[in-house]
């Protein structure tokens, strides 16, 4: 299956990724693993670069948690934004927008994957069976 991605989509979650992992190398450094989050946000990185192509339901799974992951960062420091600014402030502004374009491609992540678990309920696959059902493009 595609996911249909618009520029501003793939540019806020891009840009917001990079953040966090840049965050994190330099938080973490080399000393411990970065949090599960941070992981899973740096293996979407390079899927960013235009449609992504969702072949099974654990790849759409993974996917939408780290989206999901973006999603709750670019919330948390749009709210911190607000507090320190104001809301007229021009960073809030394109951290609501970041947000806005971020959590519209989780909520099209999330319709799929319902989509793809229906339709792997509907040919009677259970969770085991799942892993090997291939949605093509």
């Amino acid at each position: 299956m595609i996911l249909h991605c618009n520029f501003e989509e793939l540019r806020a979650l891009m840009s917001a990724s990079e953040l966090i992992v840049a965050e994190s190398h330099d938080h973490w450094g080399g000393v411990a693993a970065p949090p599960e989050g941070v992981v899973m946000v740096e293996q979407l990185l390079p899927r960013l670069t235009g449609d992504v192509s969702i072949d099974t339901l654990d790849d759409q799974r993974r996917i939408e948690s780290a989206v999901s992951y973006i999603v709750r960062e670019l919330h948390r420091r749009l709210d911190q934004k607000i507090v320190e600014t104001s809301p007229g402030d021009e960073e809030a502004l394109h951290l609501y927008f970041d947000y806005g374009h971020s959590r519209t491609m989780l909520n099209r992540l999330s319709l799929m994957g319902t989509e793809m678990s229906a339709i792997i309920d509907l040919i009677g696959g259970s969770s085991q069976a799942a892993a090997g059902i291939t949605f093509p493009d």
